[in-house]
């Protein structure tokens, strides 16, 4: 059994990893930061390869899937993204685009190009990490959060494929509300709200996937914040959303 994990230097691709060791799984882990990598696969006790890999460019996602594809995945975990925070006509265009290079079109290639392949033998596990931010309109973070919207409708039209073709291949999106991980001091925000710690999340969100779940929340507090958001209307939850970025000190 083998798992292959984007993003997995820190935050919750490190301890998915983590958690897919403990059941078993040998590893492919993939980010930018060797060095990290390295520290992890010291601490797993199964077998990990080590990829390193940009995402933000196509031909690296490309150079992945090329790289592990001989290595029979069971597993694809497109954890690698961040964010960028700020008025829309303030934000740097280049961060922005390489934001949606990782956020977007990294998922859509790995997703694509290893879902071919899990179709064939009829079985494996895709998922990928979306957000709650997926589920409304995000002010001051509108294109991250479009970005993760765009993660989780993917997944779910996908899913509805696999379905309707009776495909034993599962695909689900995790939409965690605020994680204790670097993601904060990448988009240079502060929470405005207690985070789930990131082990929490990993142990939550493999167990749902195993049992599968494909949309995946983990924290009641999420969940309940979920529930409310469908009943208002758009500019509403727009409205609100802007109340709590604005909340957000910049570093």
């Amino acid at each position: 059994m083998k798992a292959l994990i984007t993003g997995a230097s820190s935050g919750i691709g490190r301890d998915i990893a983590r958690e897919l060791s403990k059941r078993g799984y040998d590893l492919i882990i993939s980010a930018r930061r060797e060095d990290r990598l390295l520290a992890l696969r010291e601490e797993i006790k199964t077998d990990v390869r080590i990829i390193t890999a940009d995402l933000s460019g196509r031909e690296e996602c490309m150079r992945l899937y090329e790289e592990a594809r001989g290595e029979d995945i069971d597993i694809l975990v497109n954890n690698a993204g961040y964010g960028v925070f700020g008025a829309f006509d303030e934000t740097e265009l280049a961060q922005e685009i390489s934001m949606l290079d990782v956020n977007i079109f990294s998922v859509h290639i790995l997703t694509k190009l290893f879902l071919k392949d899990f179709i064939k033998k009829n079985s494996g596990y895709i998922l990928n990490v979306a957000s709650s931010a997926g589920f409304m309109p995000g002010p001051l973070f509108a294109s991250y959060y479009a970005s993760k919207a765009y993660v989780l409708r993917l997944t779910q039209g996908i899913r509805e494929e696999l379905k309707k073709a009776g495909r034993s291949v599962y695909i689900g999106a995790l939409c965690p509300g605020p994680v204790n991980t670097e993601f904060n001091d990448t988009a240079g925000v502060q929470f405005g709200m207690h985070g789930l710690s990131p082990e929490y999340v990993a142990e939550y969100t493999v167990k749902k996937m195993f049992s599968g779940k494909t949309v995946i929340v983990p924290g009641a507090v999420m969940k309940v914040t979920r529930f409310f958001a469908k009943l208002l209307p758009d500019s509403v939850v727009a409205k609100m959303a802007y109340g709590i970025q604005k909340g957000k000190q910049g570093k």
